[in-house]
C-alpha cells in the first residue's frame, strides 16, 4: 500500500477503535451473573448480526468474520495476513494429518480458511498434492505425514509441526519490510519459546526433544535456554531472569495461568505502540489483533461464567485491554 492509502486506512481504524473495549468493560463483564448476562452485553455493543437467538460460539464466530473481511477491505496486502495466519494454517494442516491417518472425523476442529479450511487441506493431504500448499509448507508436510503414518505418534507430530510454524514465522520476522509485523511475528516466536520450555521443565522432557521444539530466535540463545529447561524449573527461571523477560518469572512463580495472561498483556504493549502511527500497518494488524485479544477475553469471562468461576477467579484470567 502506499503512504496515502494508510492514512486513509489508519483513519477508519482510529474510528474504529472507539467501539473496542476497555479494561473498564471488562470488569464489568466479570462483575456480571451469568453468561447470557455478558453476550447481552456485547450484543449491546454491536457483536452479533442482531439475532436474538445467537450464543455464545455463534456471536464470537461473526465477530471473528467480520475482523477478517475489515482487513482485506481496508487493503492490508496478502503477505502480512499469511503472516497473521500462519498458526492457524499450521493448525489445520496438523488437523488434517491426524484425521487422515486416525481414520476419524473431527479429531481436531478445523479453522476457517478461504483456501486452506478442512476440505481443501484434507484433499491435498490425502491426494499428496503438497505442491498447493504454500512453499513455506511444501517440504515438511510431506515429511510430517510420513511420520504419522509410521509411528501414529501424536504428540511427535505437534512438536514437529509446531516448530515448522515457529520457523516460517521467524522467518517472515526476518524478511518482511513491515517494521511492526516483524517485530510483532519475533514476539510470537519468543513467547512460544518460552511456553515450550516451560511446559519441557514441568514434563521433564529430555533435552534432544526440546532442541527439536524450540525455535531460533532474534533474542536470547535457544540452546541455553533448552539446556535450563532439561534441568528443571528452578533454571528456567534463572535463565530467563537474565534476559528483558524476567517479569514473566513472577508471573510464572503464581501460575501457568497467570504466566499466560502475562504473555497476551506483553503483546498487547507492543500494539499499544501504534496508536500514534499514521503511515504503515500497524495499527491496522494492531487494531485486528486487538479484537482477537477481545474475543479470547469475551470467551474466557463467558466460559468462566457457565462453570460457575466467581470474579476474583475471572479477573485473575482476563487479558489487557487495547481500548
Amino acid at each position: 500500500m502506499r503512504d496515502v492509502d494508510y492514512i486513509y486506512a489508519v483513519a477508519c481504524i482510529r474510528a474504529k477503535e472507539k467501539t473496542l473495549l476497555s479494561d473498564s468493560d471488562i470488569q464489568t463483564m466479570v462483575g456480571m451473573k451469568s453468561e447470557k448476562e455478558v453476550l447481552s452485553y456485547l450484543k449491546e455493543r454491536g457483536w452479533g448480526d442482531g439475532s436474538s437467538s445467537e450464543d455464545m460460539e455463534t456471536i464470537l464466530s461473526i465477530e471473528e468474520e467480520v475482523q477478517m473481511k475489515l482487513l482485506t477491505t481496508l487493503g492490508v496486502s496478502e503477505d502480512i495476513i499469511d503472516v497473521l495466519f500462519l498458526q492457524e494454517l499450521y493448525h489445520n494442516l496438523k488437523a488434517a494429518i491426524k484425521e487422515i491417518c486416525t481414520g476419524r472425523d473431527d479429531v481436531e476442529a478445523f479453522y476457517e480458511n478461504e483456501k486452506y479450511g478442512k476440505d481443501s487441506m484434507l484433499r491435498i493431504i490425502r491426494e499428496k498434492e503438497f505442491d498447493k500448499l504454500p512453499e513455506h509448507m511444501q517440504e515438511i508436510a510431506p515429511k510430517a505425514l510420513e511420520v504419522m503414518l509410521s509411528t501414529r505418534d501424536g504428540q511427535k507430530l505437534d512438536i514437529m509441526l509446531d516448530r515448522a510454524c515457529l520457523d516460517a514465522t521467524e522467518k517472515a520476522a526476518v524478511s518482511t519490510k513491515d517494521r511492526f509485523l516483524s517485530e510483532y511475528a519475533e514476539t510470537k516466536v519468543v513467547i512460544a519459546d518460552i511456553k515450550i520450555a516451560v511446559r519441557a521443565a514441568n514434563t521433564k522432557k529430555p533435552l534432544k526433544v526440546i532442541e527439536e521444539a524450540l525455535a531460533p530466535n532474534r533474542e536470547f540463545d535457544v540452546k541455553g535456554l533448552a539446556k535450563a529447561a532439561s534441568e528443571g524449573t528452578k533454571s528456567v527461571y534463572e535463565y530467563l531472569e537474565k534476559t528483558k523477560y524476567k517479569e514473566a518469572v513472577d508471573a510464572l512463580r503464581d501460575s501457568f495461568s497467570a504466566f499466560e495472561k502475562w504473555c497476551d498483556d506483553y503483546v498487547m504493549g507492543k500494539l499499544m505502540n501504534q496508536k500514534t502511527n499514521i503511515q504503515s500497518s500497524g495499527p491496522i494488524v494492531a487494531f485486528y489483533l486487538a479484537k482477537q485479544n477481545e474475543i479470547r477475553t469475551a470467551r474466557i469471562i463467558m466460559t468462566a461464567k457457565a462453570n460457575g468461576f466467581d470474579e476474583e477467579s475471572i479477573s485473575e484470567r482476563v487479558r489487557k485491554m487495547y481500548g
